[in-house]
């Protein structure tokens, strides 16, 4: 299972970190991933650490987000900086055992979902 945390209140330009925790598999041998879906409209994919190998990002979240791990501790993080307000959505962080390069960005790669953390930027 998957937990996500980490979500709240923020101004712009102000920061955030997100944590997702599993429990069971360890999340060094997943691609895990963080979506998030903005009100009103479909989930997007934001980031991911794909095979526990390296860093992929949404082309418009580069230079801003950084997604990390900690294998000790089971969590991957997502680190929110110069927040927008058009960053505000519900963040939910996946994994996937059978993820590839090609459908990294896919919601239908992953198999485990966490409950979603809100974060809401304010202008």
């Amino acid at each position: 299972q998957l937990q996500a945390s980490g979500g709240g209140l923020v101004q712009a330009w102000g920061s955030l970190r997100l944590s997702c925790v599993a429990s069971g598999r360890p999340l060094s041998t997943l691609t895990v991933a963080w979506f998030r879906q903005a009100p009103g409209k479909e989930r997007d994919f934001a980031a991911s650490f794909f095979r526990g190998q390296y860093a992929v990002y949404a082309e418009s979240l580069k230079g801003r987000f950084t997604v990390s791990r900690d294998n000790a501790k089971n969590t991957v993080y997502l680190q929110m900086n110069s927040l927008r307000p058009e960053d505000t959505a519900v963040y939910y962080c996946a994994a996937g055992s059978s993820v590839i390069r090609s459908n990294i960005a896919s919601q239908s790669a992953y198999g485990q979902w966490g409950q979603g953390t809100l974060v809401t930027v304010s202008s």
